[in-house]
């Protein structure tokens, strides 16, 4: 720790911090925001909006994700530029229901939202080059990083002054040139450091948390303007059983194993398995998450009702429990060059069975999907008993 700027340097076996758990309460907000977000547009065009939204938050938490791995977010002035940048995602969360459509009066929606989270990257711009005192490397790595970040600000700026059909485009291209443009200078800089491997894992399992906390509150939202009734309360048990095996998916097995596998590779192999499995590929299974719980909010506001769950819910419903597998299936081949292929032939039923459950009641097209996942769930619980011994004798 240094007097001038009380930075506490990450070390290996560091692990998250409680103000780090603080820090995520905003994405809660965030999440819950462009879930509802989507189910108002209720359409392909809202899908895809909530997705970009989505990834403009997810690249703002996982650059803090880093920044925490390399420095205590707990301590001097990293805590302090953190408080700042938690205010900025509290506000884009504010801004999310005008992202697209500017309410009338008032400060303009998009261009707040544009504005806000290009305070966020700044702050952690910032605070990064504070805490790489001494890295000649990763100082180097930031610079770099100022070309996505510029590219990407500039691209949202003009975006969000075009408006109407346009911002939709150019927000997208500004959130796919600034992945590609970080991409490309991350894996040739080599700036990178991951010094917990720790610290990485829990940080990543507990954003998936959180998220699976917006598909709990989606059921509390489904059912809140319907009176109480036995098919409310069976789709409630379904949405929990769909919630509790997309949990089981990830922690039962999955998240302890990824962290063995991250340990076995050598600093400059993690860092980059690091990138892949987890900076990108995770935002899929996120993404997934939040169209489940839209689905699901989908099915248990008609519960009660005997016509069929429709093309879009269905959709949500079943494709996005895919989309979470298939974010699975991918960071798998990237860490450690399984393919996990049960786990691939889940997400085709699941897309496969979307027309089915449209064609369904929702108590129905809920159940099948449960069906799938329960199926899913039981034979790796049994495929992977002893992988399940092991780790947990090796954390005794």
């Amino acid at each position: 720790m240094t007097s001038r700027t009380r930075v506490r340097l990450a070390a290996d076996g560091h692990r998250v911090t409680t103000f780090e758990l603080f820090f995520d309460l905003v994405f809660v907000f965030a999440i819950t925001q462009i879930a509802g977000s989507v189910a108002h547009e209720h359409s392909a065009v809202g899908v895809l909006r909530g997705a970009v939204l989505l990834g403009l938050l997810w690249w703002a938490w996982s650059s803090y994700a880093w920044l925490g791995n390399q420095a205590h977010a707990d301590v001097g002035v990293i805590r302090l530029g953190m408080v700042v940048a938690m205010t900025a995602i509290f506000v884009v969360a504010l801004t999310i229901p005008e992202a697209w459509h500017d309410a009338p009066g008032g400060l303009d929606g998009p261009i707040v939202l544009a504005c806000a989270y290009i305070i966020i990257r700044l702050v952690h711009e910032a605070l990064y080059a504070v805490a790489a005192e001494g890295d000649v490397g990763l100082r180097h790595q930031l610079v770099l990083n100022l070309l996505p970040l510029a590219v990407g600000g500039t691209l949202l700026l003009v975006g969000a002054a075009a408006g109407d059909g346009a911002q939709t485009g150019i927000w997208a291209l500004a959130l796919g040139l600034d992945w590609l443009i970080t991409y490309v200078t991350s894996m040739r800089g080599g700036g990178w450091r991951i010094h917990s491997v720790e610290h990485w894992v829990e940080r990543h399992g507990l954003v998936v948390i959180l998220a699976l906390g917006e598909s709990i509150v989606a059921i509390g939202v489904g059912a809140a303007e319907s009176p109480v009734s036995w098919p409310l309360i069976g789709g409630a048990v379904l949405g929990i059983l769909v919630a509790t095996s997309l949990w089981w998916l990830y922690f039962d097995v999955s998240a302890a194993a990824a962290e063995r596998a991250l340990h076995r590779r050598d600093p400059l192999a993690r860092v980059r398995a690091a990138i892949e499995s987890y900076t990108y590929l995770h935002f899929w299974m996120i993404f997934g998450i939040v169209v489940t719980a839209v689905g699901v909010e989908e099915a248990l506001a008609h519960a009660a009702e005997g016509a069929a769950l429709g093309a879009f819910a269905a959709g949500c419903l079943c494709l996005g429990p895919a989309i979470y597998l298939a974010g699975h299936v991918l960071s798998w081949i990237r860490l450690d060059r399984v393919v996990k292929v049960p786990r691939v032939v889940a997400a085709a039923a699941l897309v496969i069975a979307w027309p089915l459950a449209s064609a369904l009641v929702p108590l129905a097209a809920l159940l099948v999907v449960v069906g799938v996942l329960a199926t899913l769930v039981t034979w790796e619980t049994v495929r992977y008993a002893e992988v399940r011994a092991d780790l947990a004798a090796s954390r005794i």
